[in-house]
């Protein structure tokens, strides 16, 4: 049975007319991910995104000195002697929104990171890096006083950090026995970008309870058993980290509540201070600005879709062909769903906010915490005002330079338009003095509200798009505040290009699947390929918990080539490195059948059965993507969905693997590892 993509892009209020997947192999072309977004009316007691205010309230700066975290006898700047005692905890924020009733300011419950009091997003942590006078390494100690209820809704049928593999049952525990509503809430933090030894690193299997009364498994394999005291390699160069939650099976949620911050390593060149040896803009004139998408009730609340009725479950359980047992989701739910796409665009912490800005150079970190959404960045100019990046007065895209990536600096380049993965991080420069004063520039998205496959703007069907759709603005700049005597000295010319690993390499492949669990839900896969891609069912996909394949030895320089073997974009994300992107290749490929996949409680699930690669061929992104920096999240293309046979992109990596431990690769699509898109690397 031959399937279009676009026989997997129809979404009706009712469900009316969808695809039924209980009878449908496992094509990639047919994967069951891809949904458009939902075109139902707004489910009651949502907040309407087009009824809320846009440019009203100035975005939070992650680098303003009064946000950084404060090491003893430090007054701002970089942290010479980093040493934190951080609590993760609830509070009650105001994000913008307002009560449409009565026009007053609500109050959301979130979770958040800090010393006395906590914020989403926690404050952000600068240290100085070992090489410029630092110390050798950072040291937080993330103390849990969540509490016994969680803010959203759990999926517990998920292979999760109270139901781990093996019906439960871990070095001789039986995590069943544990829950949150007894033990608490687990987390666990990852820094991610960082060097890290790999006891605190953020394994997932590393979590602890509150009080450290459970923890994950892994702890007992440390050298020196659990603790709440992590250490952070600043032996780096300067880079935009950040950190947040990677609990088991709870990380999409974790982090939707709140949990998650800026951490820069800067170095003697890149100091963040004025007189910077790069020229580059310092406060106030350096922003960081972590830009998510989220959906809030009327009264304020995070809210979150697991339930019928919710956004989204129409498409992804019930028109997607899943059966959900009553007894495990007693009135359809909670469930996890395969993606998630926000209606409201939040900058840390923020409704579509605004920020003051002279006529100059403003050098940008902007960092994509979205769950499942890709970014597709321009900025725009507009009348004074004017809240619509489509409004007659916007004129063309104004052009930017990307000055640099994940983990520090890269090669210059010019661009109009950025493509930003979910987790990635991008530092850029926009000279407001192209603009007349008194302007707005918006920064506007091209992306679509739908699972990305490479296409934005104009090359979006309109079922990718929400109805009423306010998602394509993210925050405002107005141009208002008079040119200060403070020199602007940035000149891309001045900044080193980028040489990623030099060392001779091994070849590694691995695979991105898109199959169905136990119930029939979505489940997106990794995998490994064999060397001899021409034969038959060459590649593999694995869950989770089965045991290592990708291996290097310590001090090992990889070349990774990444097959996608489905219909979507997906971030990969590997710990402990930062990599080169070498290049990519087309290339073609058969399906002939299904293999089954291991689940975490003993059933199983199907991902598709590949047969002959073939026929690759080299091929290029366009100049809105920039990889030409030390990367540590990379966009995995896939092929043409519509394509027959069916295609497949496979991208190329090089990195260095320095340390030796129990590491991990995953999706970053926070959704998808939480539902086996990661897997263990296991280095040494």
């Amino acid at each position: 049975m031959e399937l279009s993509r676009r026989d997997f892009l129809r979404i009706t209020g009712a469900g009316a007319g969808a695809v039924a997947l209980s009878s449908v192999p496992l094509l990639p072309t047919a994967a069951p991910s891809r949904f458009a977004a939902f075109a139902a009316p707004l489910a009651a007691g949502l907040s309407d995104p087009a009824l809320q205010p846009k440019f009203v309230e100035l975005a939070p700066n992650a680098l303003d000195p009064g946000f950084l975290f404060k090491d003893l006898n430090e007054f701002g700047g970089p942290a010479h002697r980093p040493n934190f005692s951080l609590n993760v905890a609830e509070t009650v924020q105001q994000t913008g929104l307002v009560d449409l009733k009565n026009g007053r300011r609500l109050r959301t419950p979130v979770w958040g990171y800090g010393a006395d009091t906590v914020s989403w997003p926690g404050q952000t942590i600068q240290v100085m890096n070992a090489s410029s006078g630092g110390t050798d390494e950072t040291l937080v100690r993330w103390e849990n006083r969540l509490g016994n209820k969680h803010l959203l809704p759990v999926d517990e049928n998920l292979h999760w950090a109270y139901s781990l593999h093996g019906a439960g049952s871990a070095n001789g525990v039986d995590y069943r026995q544990y829950s949150i509503r007894r033990n608490g809430v687990p987390i666990i933090t990852h820094l991610h970008g960082g060097k890290t030894d790999f006891q605190f690193d953020g394994n997932p299997e590393f979590f602890y309870s509150p009080d450290g009364e459970v923890k994950g498994p892994q702890w007992d394999f440390t050298p020196d058993g659990f603790t709440t005291t992590f250490r952070y390699d600043n032996d780096v160069p300067a880079g935009n980290l950040w950190y947040h939650d990677h609990t088991l099976g709870l990380t999409r949620l974790n982090v939707y509540a709140g949990l998650a911050g800026f951490y820069f390593v800067r170095d003697d060149v890149d100091t963040g201070i004025a007189g910077n040896a790069a020229g580059l803009p310092a406060f106030p004139y350096e922003l960081a600005y972590a830009i998510q998408d989220r959906m809030f009730s009327d009264r304020g609340a995070l809210f979150y879709p697991a339930f019928p009725g919710d956004p989204f479950y129409d498409d992804f359980i019930t028109s997607g062909g899943a059966v959900l047992p009553p007894d495990l989701f007693p009135g359809g739910g909670p469930t996890a769903l395969a993606e998630f796409f926000g209606d409201h665009m939040v900058v840390n912490g923020t409704i579509w906010p605004k920020a003051d800005v002279e006529p100059r150079n403003y050098r940008m970190h902007l960092l994509n915490g979205c769950d499942s959404r890709f970014l597709v960045t321009q900025f725009v100019a507009v009348d004074p005002g004017v809240t619509d990046p489509t409004d007659p007065s916007a004129g063309t895209p104004l052009p930017f330079w990307v000055i640099g990536s994940d983990q520090g600096l890269g090669t210059p380049a010019q661009t109009d338009t950025l493509v930003i993965e979910p987790g990635g991080r991008y530092d850029v420069v926009v000279d407001f003095s192209q603009v007349p004063a008194n302007s707005r520039v918006i920064m506007k998205n091209l992306g679509g509200d739908a699972p990305f496959g490479g296409a934005f703007g104009g090359g979006l069907d309109p079922d990718d798009l929400f109805p009423d759709r306010q998602t394509d603005r993210i925050m405002a700049f107005d141009v208002v505040v008079p040119l200060s005597g403070v020199p602007d000295t940035f000149d891309a010319n001045n900044l080193p290009g980028y040489q990623g690993p030099t060392d001779e390499a091994t070849t590694r492949r691995v695979a991105l699947f898109e199959g169905t669990d136990e119930f029939g839900r979505l489940q997106p896969l990794l995998g490994t390929v064999a060397d001899d891609v021409s034969g038959t069912n060459v590649a593999t996909a694995s869950t989770w918990f089965q045991p290592p394949t990708e291996t290097p030895s310590a001090g090992a320089t990889e070349i990774w080539e990444v097959y996608n073997f489905t219909a979507d974009a997906h971030p990969i994300h590997l710990h402990l490195v930062n990599f080169e992107i070498l290049d990519r290749q087309d290339f073609e490929y058969d399906v002939t059948g299904n293999q089954t996949t291991t689940q975490h409680n003993g059933t199983t699930g199907l991902a598709p059965e590949i047969s002959n690669i073939r026929n690759l061929a080299p091929t290029a992104v366009g100049s809105e993507y920039f990889e030409d920096a030390p990367k540590d999240m990379v966009t995995a293309l896939p092929g043409d969905p519509d394509g027959a046979p069916p295609t497949g992109q496979m991208v190329r990596l090089k990195a260095d693997f320095t340390k030796s431990g129990r590491y991990v690769w995953h999706c970053h699509i926070l959704s998808h590892e939480d539902h086996e898109m990661m897997r263990v690397l296991q280095v040494g």
